[in-house]
Order: C-alpha cells, then structure tokens, then sequence
C-alpha cells in the first residue's frame, strides 16, 4: 500500500508539473489562476455583467454559450468570430452559422470595457468568452468548472472555417462526429456538448426540412413525433416565417438540465442533427439513455467537455494579442 501511495504521489507531481511550470512560462499553458495577480476581480466582473444580462434577456445565457462553440470550433479559441469585417478580414459574423443567429457581441463588449478599466490589455475576449459560457450555464441551473485561462486573440478571421467547421442542423452523424474529431473531440463529447441545446432556441429555417420532407409527400420526417410535428408547423409553415423562433428544449426552455435528452427519446429532438443521437447510432444513442436517466452524470461531464473544447487551439505566449476592444484588433 505504502509502495502504491509513494508511485501515486510521484505520478501526481508530474501531471501537475506541466501547471507549475505555466505559473513562471512564457510559453504557457491555460490555468485557472492565470489572472490571479494581474487581474484578481476579472472572473467577479465577467459574472456580474453575464447576470446583468441574463437578467434582462433570459435567452443571452445561451447566446453566450454558443458563442463560445463558433469560436472554438474555427481556428480555436481565440475570439476570430467576435471580429467585425475591416482592411482584410471578412468577419465570421457573416458565415451561415452566425448570420442573422448568432448574438451577445454587445455583452461581451461591455463586459471588455469594464475589464479595460479595471486592468488594461489584460484579460483576452478569448477568455472572456470561455467564462461568459461557464457563468451562462450556472446561471440556468447547470454545472459549474474551474475554466482554464491565458488564451490570447487572433489577429484574424475565418468566414470559410465558420461556414465548413460549425457542424449545422442538417448535416449528417457521421459529418458531424468528424467536425468533432477534426477539433480533437470526441464521440462522449459530441453527445455531451450537444445537450447545451437544453437551452435556447432555433430558427424554423433550421429545421424545416423535417416537416416537410424532400420526398415531396408534404409528410414530416419519420424520426419526429407526429403530435409535436403538427404543432410545429403552426409557426413554421412551409414558406415564409423563417426567423419565426422554437425553443429547442420545449419543456425546460431557461433551464440548463437534462430534459434534452428526454426530448430526444420521445422523438421531440427539434433539429435533426440533435435527433439523430438517439436514432441513428447505438453508441450515441446509448449515451442519451444514459443522461436522460442520469443528470448528475451529464453534468459532470459536460464540465470535462467544456474545458477540453475550451483547449482547442489556443494562441498563447507571444502569440495573438490581447485586443483592446473585442470587435477589432490593435493597430500595431
């Protein structure tokens, strides 16, 4: 026992040695305590203005959230989709993903100006971003996590990578399990990441198609449940109406919990990409069955989910910058 406790405790300060040498690394790896010493109030910041905005628009804590997603699935997370177009960036604003869905640039704006303030060329909109999508989650009732920090911010944009990586509403499993793959993610991950639909909302562009099929019958897609499709189509007819709203969790739409997977197994999965895990694969569809009976379990590893997406590529050291303002990059 002695012997195994001894091996434990030399394998522990090697796993932990990669963090203590980030602690005086210019190189650097993310670690929670990143601002600890430059910016000590920045996570109290970032909270208060994520509340101050959940508060006055219940549906921002999910905006939020994904805007974190569209950024770290594009060339990492290093805030390129925050970018308005200028000189020669196109912004990712612009992609099909984003276009016309994607919000909370205001938010994440003010919450920079205050940290501005409060610590100059400090604190990425990166890592801003990453905390605004944790902060989000708490506030709707799901898990908390410790959110590595130290990213910093491209010097650029990617409408192609926007428009190609983001996996969409109607793409098939297997294109979506290798958008997840190509950013070092997983099949446990997909399926968990995926239940961040338990809040927020869709556009009836988005999933359309499943109530009135292509094979031109006029008859929604079999994977859906009849009931539900007919009260869809109601609001989303079959022209017209395209920006008309859906929640995605139609039972527990403000509240960040399990209900998702429910949904997916009563055939009530509002977008295709979503009810296909339950439907087209044993192993995905295992893993619903497992969150819908286990909520602790999804949370728990939705948390681990979240900081491995949050380590996607991320500009450190001398790399990027710290932008001033999230919209646009320094003059140099």
């Amino acid at each position: 026992m002695e012997l195994s406790m001894s091996f434990l405790l030399v394998i522990s300060v090697i796993a932990l040695s990669p963090l203590c040498l980030a602690l005086s690394s210019s190189d650097g790896h993310l670690y929670p305590q990143f601002y600890d010493h430059t910016c000590p109030k920045a996570q109290e910041i970032v909270k208060f203005f994520v509340a101050k905005a959940h508060a006055k628009d219940p549906r921002m804590a999910a905006s939020l959230l994904r805007l974190h997603f569209h950024d770290c699935f594009v060339k990492g997370c290093d805030a390129s989709v925050l970018l308005d177009s200028s000189g020669t960036i196109i912004s990712e604003k612009r992609s099909n993903p984003n276009r016309d869905s994607a919000r909370g640039f205001e938010v994440i704006e003010e919450i920079k100006t205050a940290l501005e303030e409060e610590c100059p060329v400090t604190v990425s909109c990166a890592d801003i971003l990453a905390l605004a999508a944790r902060d989000s989650t708490v506030l709707t009732g799901g898990p908390s996590w410790d959110v590595p920090l130290g990213r910093r911010d491209s010097l650029g944009a990617s409408i192609s990578g926007s428009n190609n990586n983001i996996p969409a509403p109607n793409n098939t499993l297997p294109t979506i399990i290798t958008k997840f793959k190509l950013q070092g993610l997983d099949l446990v991950d997909l399926v968990t990441l995926l239940g961040s639909h338990t809040i927020g909302d869709s556009r009836c562009t988005s999933f359309r198609q499943r109530l009135y099929n292509q094979t031109g019958n006029g008859l929604p897609d079999g994977t859906l449940d009849a009931a539900y499709a007919t009260e869809l189509r109601t609001h989303c007819p079959r022209s017209g109406g395209d920006q008309n709203l859906f929640f995605l969790d139609f039972v527990s739409p403000f509240k960040f919990d399990n209900q998702y997977y429910k949904n997916l197994m009563a055939r009530k999965g509002l977008l295709s990409s979503d009810e296909i895990l339950f439907t087209q694969s044993a192993a995905t569809r295992e893993l619903v069955e497992k969150y819908a009976e286990n909520n602790e379990l999804f949370f728990d590893q939705f948390s681990k989910s979240m900081v491995k997406m949050g380590n996607i590529s991320p500009l450190l050291g001398s790399r990027g910058e710290i932008r001033k303002r999230c919209r646009k990059v320094n003059h140099h």
